[in-house]
């Protein structure tokens, strides 16, 4: 295992000192014995039925891992695309009946792969190379209709005018197809042969490709060991097909194509003397100012390597190694096979191509010609393609490192939502203890840690007043050892960065220990600092819901305790809310015991600070019925995160019922002294508004945090889904299936390639090198959580290739998010490389770059993963803007059991028998289930129906209990008869 991915395993082409084709004979070198470069001779061959794993595309042998090279400008990253490995046997038992061996021989093969890290490998950037490729030779499966897989050497002839495969049983003349009699080149399992092997299911899509040929059509079903060996054999067959005896003076006439003509002229104006080279430094320079990502070293070395093959002694550069080098570390084959796919074998695409690859890939609506120039003149480099309307591989690798191309769709980057809901019906954006910098116990309080909550958008933040020393009060955690702040000095920050990144309301939560005559302190410095921007008005009783963030705009409401309207004084009693007591009664002794249970304090508060308050005034929380029906809609309960956990779990429905009206805020528990996070999703999926996290504590809980509230132009509200809201809807937090009147929805994503990782930053010493493997998340409600990795490219973080597809269903989509995480497999202290946290609504769909983020949220300079998304409906439907033409997986609407092959022919015959009857007792099953459900559905139907005629015929006393009903807060069991419930007030009130 420790040398997977690495030379033994296979790898990449081996570097040539100058072009692929210097002229016509560089391929017909290749015939006879030793020609081509070394090609391998004969092996044995065999056939199984070894499973695919996700991602690799070989049959019973471990999938080659690729090398992907450097964008220009935005894109960068090495690259090079490998060759299949010499297949080793799978996990199946040698069996003589099943092995086919047409030369009773094993014959040793030179290797001519690698998957070596060090710049000896050659990128696959055109068609020559992969024309050479072919030349070279690849270990294919081919396919059978009789459910067999047979290994065999795929290699061109060096005249390109047959295609052969080695070992075979039948005559070397009849094993190949002549590339004339040709037809067609197919992707993917399109064919007969393909759809009707019994081992179809277990073959990658992305791997699979098909030669029709001859006058029959008959088909050569192939499957490669990796996407890109694929991709290399697609690409050069249709060139092959498209240009016939042609194809090698138009392989000639691609040497001076426009791509070199561009670079030859950026080396021409470095040397400006004309002498035909130019210093090493200045040709990696300009290859770095072209591609950032690259490292200095990596091209210095590149250089030298190739001067060394050429035994040349001097480090000046010439013109054609300026060339070679430049397409060999900036070129991403991903990117170019992406292109050849839709520029019908060109190296480059015209307008019309890239207006169906926009369209078709992308979700552009309403593409035109016009749209197409003019990406091409803002990402085209060379004057050349600007004048001809072409896009080169480097302005469409520019494009889709662009801004343009990024996973998260920029109509989210401002406030798209619907603003005018009642706050109670939006997540809001909140900060625990937000005067602390470290831990809960001793850390530091700063009021740097408010600055950069208000800056991250924060709407809802935490002051903790105690009485200070000169009569002036100050804000720590109370019964603890952490430092002090002046109170002041806080609102005067608040008053400075309230608005700074969002205009809507701020929310202070204000935790008051303070006397009598330091209360009068702090009610002086807020109106003095804060003035206008204090809301005060009084509820208005006649309303049933909180006012909007839209009419709150520019306001700061004060969420603090409230003497009752019946007292007359100057100051009353009222109890007190004090996190930091309960953390020193944990601290002190072991307390197993519910927060919101421990017995209530009470002190004295003064009429002038309780004025300030006004919609959000803090109650403590009894229980749900009576909250239903004496809770005012001003009232704001605070829950222990224990204490909110519990509710989750027990009464998931009435938790969501009690949120749709009146605003709950949950803390974290008192024994996260560390400042660790609770996640936020726990409590979201109940609908809690105002989930209070510590902003100073990266990872993964602040990661969807921050990424959750990106959603609506980052402005620290984000509204809720429907079924939250309204007041006849029934959700259950804890559902572990589809959710009702929500259509689910089936998020494929594939992790193309990654750029330019780095070391993480708490590792050991081991170097540069790392062994990345991404994960994929999804965070939400407990039917949509799920994860799926990718392999690791082991000693590769320059430019690692893992071309892994994923599927996931998400059941509400508006409440998930997608975690991309990037880790290093052979770490030593910390394997956190980076990661993005985006929400299932704001994906864009096509080919996207996921920017990677630092453990604390910054972007990681030139860190990339490179993606494909595409989103449909659990029926295959969906919005024409959210799905990608690029999933070609097949979608079955019921999921059959299935049977592994043994390759024993007696044992396989007799179970090949009962995989008919196993599916229609599927069939059978599923009906029943379905009949099962209709038949519920009608009796609710009649039980409701019966229901709305006694309601009929008692007049108007039903309506009025329903609405009494709904008052309280109690939900309706089921949302057929809310809907019916509706219709019958509608009806009610036009009498």
């Amino acid at each position: 295992m420790a040398e997977r991915g690495r030379g033994a395993a296979g790898g990449a082409l081996p570097s040539s000192p100058g072009p692929v084709l210097a002229a016509k004979g560089a391929l017909r070198a290749g015939a006879g014995e030793g020609g081509g470069g070394g090609r391998p001779g004969p092996g044995r061959a065999r056939c199984d039925s070894a499973g695919v794993s996700n991602g690799d595309c070989s049959l019973g042998a471990p999938g080659g891992e690729a090398r992907v090279g450097p964008a220009l400008a935005a894109a960068p990253g090495p690259a090079a695309c490998p060759l299949p490995r010499d297949s080793k046997p799978g996990g199946l038992p040698r069996r003589s009946s099943i092995i086919k061996d047409g030369t009773k021989q094993k014959r040793e093969r030179k290797k001519t792969v690698s998957f070596s890290s060090m710049p000896t490998e050659k990128k696959i950037s055109s068609a020559s190379d992969c024309i050479n490729a072919m030349v070279e030779g690849s270990e294919l499966k081919k396919v059978r209709s009789n459910s067999r897989i047979y290994h065999r050497y795929f290699l061109l002839d060096a005249d390109m005018q047959s295609l052969r495969w080695e070992p075979s049983k039948k005559d070397s003349e009849k094993a190949k197809i002549d590339i004339k009699s040709i037809k067609e080149v197919r992707t993917g399992k399109n064919t007969d042969i393909f759809r009707s092997n019994g081992v179809s299911d277990q073959i990658s899509e992305d791997c699979a490709f098909s030669v029709i040929y001859g006058e029959n059509y008959e088909s050569l079903d192939l499957v490669a060991n990796s996407a890109d060996v694929a991709n290399i054999w697609v690409t050069g067959l249709r060139y092959l097909i498209s240009y016939g005896k042609h194809t090698l003076d138009m392989l000639e006439s691609s040497q001076d194509n426009m791509r070199t003509s561009w670079v030859s002229q950026m080396f021409s104006e470095i040397d400006v003397d004309g002498l035909g080279h130019i210093t090493l430094c200045s040709a990696v320079q300009c290859i770095r100012n072209l591609n950032p990502g690259l490292k200095t070293s990596k091209i210095e070395l590149k250089f030298k390597e190739l001067h060394k093959s050429r035994d040349k002694t001097g480090t000046d550069v010439t013109k054609e190694e300026f060339v070679e080098v430049f397409h060999e570390l900036c070129t991403r084959p991903e990117i170019y096979f992406l292109l050849v796919q839709f520029s019908s074998n060109k190296e480059f695409l015209d307008t019309k191509d890239l207006m169906m690859f926009l369209e078709a890939e992308q979700g552009v609506a309403h593409i035109n010609e016009e749209i197409s120039l003019e990406i091409i003149h803002k990402y085209e480099p060379s004057k050349e393609g600007q004048e001809k309307g072409w896009l080169s591989i480097d302005g469409f690798t520019n494009y889709l490192m662009s801004p343009d191309c990024y996973i998260f769709d920029p109509e989210h980057k401002k406030v798209c939502q619907d603003m005018k809901q009642p706050l109670s019906h939006y997540f809001i954006n909140s900060s625990h203890n937000t005067y602390l910098i470290e831990d809960q116990f001793r850390g530091p309080s700063d009021i740097t840690g408010y600055i950069r909550a208000l800056k991250m958008g924060c709407r809802s933040v935490e002051l903790d007043v105690w009485d200070g020393p000169d009569n002036e009060p100050v804000i720590y955690t109370g019964h603890t050892m952490t430092s002090q702040i002046v109170f002041r000095s806080v609102i005067d920050i608040i008053n400075k960065y309230a608005f700074f990144a969002s205009e809507y309301p701020l929310i202070l939560c204000l935790e008051n220990h303070c006397s009598i005559k330091q209360q009068k302190v702090m009610v002086q410095h807020m109106k003095k600092i804060l003035g206008d921007k204090l809301y005060t008005t009084s509820p208005n009783v006649e309303e049933s819901y909180l006012p909007s963030p839209d009419v709150l705009k520019g306001k700061i409401l004060v969420k603090a305790k409230k003497l009752s309207s019946s007292c007359s004084g100057v100051e009353g009693d009222v109890t007190d809310e004090d996190e930091g007591a309960e953390m020193s009664q944990r601290m002190g002794k072991e307390n197993t015991e519910p927060a919101n249970h421990l017995p209530a304090k009470r002190f004295q508060l003064c009429k002038e600070l309780s004025e300030l308050v006004s919609i959000c005034k803090s109650v403590q929380f009894k229980e749900f019925q009576a909250s239903f029906q004496a809770q005012k809609y001003w009232e704001v309960c605070s829950f222990n995160e224990v204490l909110a956990s519990k509710y989750a779990n027990e009464n998931p429905g009435d938790f969501v019922n009690y949120n749709k009206r009146f605003l709950a805020r949950v803390f974290p528990s008192p024994m996260r002294i560390d400042s660790s996070n609770m996640n936020p999703q726990d409590f979201w999926k109940c609908g809690c508004q105002i989930v209070a996290m510590n902003f100073q504590t990266p990872g993964l809980m602040m990661d969807l945090n921050v990424g959750w509230f990106r959603q609506n132009g980052n402005c620290g509200y984000v509204l809720r889904p429907a079924i939250m809201r309204e007041e006849v809807s029934f959700f259950s937090a804890n559902t572990k299936d589809s959710v009702p009147g929500v259509s689910p929805q089936l998020l494929h994503i594939k992790v193309i390639s990654g750029q330019n990782f780095p070391k993480p930053k708490g590792s050991g010493a081991k170097g540069d090198v790392v062994d990345p493997y991404v994960y994929v998340e999804i965070h939400g409600i407990p039917a949509d959580c799920a994860e799926q990795r990718t392999r690791t490219v082991h000693q590769n973080g320059d430019a690692p290739i893992f071309d892994e597809s994923f599927e996931f269903q998400v059941n509400l989509p508006e409440l998930a998010m997608v975690r991309f995480v990037v880790l290093d497999d052979d770490y030593i202290g910390d394997e956190f490389i980076g990661q993005y946290t985006i929400p299932f609504e704001c994906l864009q769909t096509g080919y996207r770059h996921v920017q990677l983020q630092s453990l604390t949220g910054e972007v990681l300079a030139h860190a990339s993963l490179f993606v494909h998304v595409a989103i449909t409906n659990r029926r295959g439907g969906g919005k024409p803007h959210k799905r990608g033409l690029s999933v070609r997986k097949g979608k079955k609407s019921r999921e059959y059991a299935s049977l592994r092959t043994l390759w024993i022919k007696t044992v396989d015959e007799v179970f090949k028998n009962a995989q008919p009857p196993i599916r229609d007792a599927t069939d059978l099953r599923e009906n029943m289930q379905m009949i099962q459900s209709l038949k519920a559905l009608i009796e609710n139907a009649d039980a409701v129906y019966e229901k709305i005629v006694h309601c009929q015929k008692a007049g108007t006393s039903r309506p009025l209990e329903i609405r009494q009903e709904r008052d309280r807060g109690e939900p309706e069991a089921d949302p057929l008869r809310g809907s019916l419930l509706r219709t019958q007030q509608a009806r009610h009130r036009k009498r």
